[in-house]
């Protein structure tokens, strides 16, 4: 589990990206992140490890406490996974070299620069048999295609044994039915290990075909938290097509958006 406590972040200038926002994420849920372009979906998400940090307000982790210092951070980030929208692979490595990037958190600095033991490229393989890509181990990424290269990003942040998943914008390059084949690999692994999962997206779709809870975001303010079937017409117009108001906050569960709201 971790909890977010009136987490706010003020970019240099004093641009807002995120407000006063309190959430909790539990293990084995999995949330997707909606709102149009500039909403703050990716700054609440990269707050959650830290890759924002927060301007004020506090994150507590289960098991680690409040993050801060270099020690929580970093047995933070070794638990925490991350797919990335532009894969992050090294393209000129396999997809093996590339999965074992995910083990070098659990060594220092000087070990990570000799080969890693069997035990560990045991883990990297059983994570790409995890997302069907075994057969491809020793191909250099560069020779996959953009749905396999994200397989190996999801084989990659597995390979850490995380506890939190995270994933921002992660089927924005590739095409619908490749969307839906990585989404329900994401989903059902996750779900296997019993992970907190995060993933923003633009699709609401596809929100609505995986998610256990939609947290919506507009202007740097949590809109809507509820379950994707509570998505009416309604708030997701309110969304995405009022970027020049700021629709106020709404209790959450909600089955109802009332757009009388927007831009109180």
């Amino acid at each position: 589990m971790i909890e977010l406590k009136d987490v706010s972040i003020t970019y240099p200038g004093g641009a807002v990206g995120l407000h006063p926002t309190s959430l909790r994420f539990r293990q084995g849920e999995f949330t997707i992140l909606l709102g149009s372009s500039g909403a703050g979906k990716s700054t609440l998400l990269r707050s959650l490890n830290f890759l924002n940090r927060p301007s004020a307000g506090s994150i507590d982790v289960e098991g680690i406490g409040r993050l801060g210092d270099r020690r929580s951070l970093h047995r933070h980030r070794r638990q925490t996974g991350m797919i990335f929208q532009g894969h992050q692979l090294i393209e000129r490595l396999s997809a093996l070299q590339n999965v074992l990037m995910g083990r070098l958190g659990y060594h220092s600095a000087l070990r990570s620069l000799f080969p890693l033991a069997r035990s560990e490229q045991r883990i990297a393989l059983e994570c790409l048999e995890r997302v069907g890509l075994a057969h491809k181990a020793l191909e250099r990424v560069d020779r996959l295609s953009g749905g396999q290269q994200q397989r190996v990003g999801i084989a990659r942040a597995l390979a850490q044994r995380p506890k939190l998943m995270l994933a921002d914008e992660p089927v924005a390059s590739l095409d619908p039915a490749t969307s839906q084949r990585v989404l329900s690999l994401l989903q059902t692994i996750c779900r296997e290990d019993g992970l907190a999962t995060v993933i923003s997206l633009h699709q609401v779709e596809l929100a609505q075909a995986f998610a256990d809870r939609v947290i919506a975001l507009a202007h740097g303010r949590v809109i809507f938290d509820g379950q994707p079937d509570q998505l009416t017409p309604q708030l997701l117009d309110a969304i995405y097509n009022h970027a020049g108001h700021a629709p106020a906050p709404i209790a959450a569960p909600v089955p109802t958006f009332n757009l009388n709201s927007v831009g109180e």
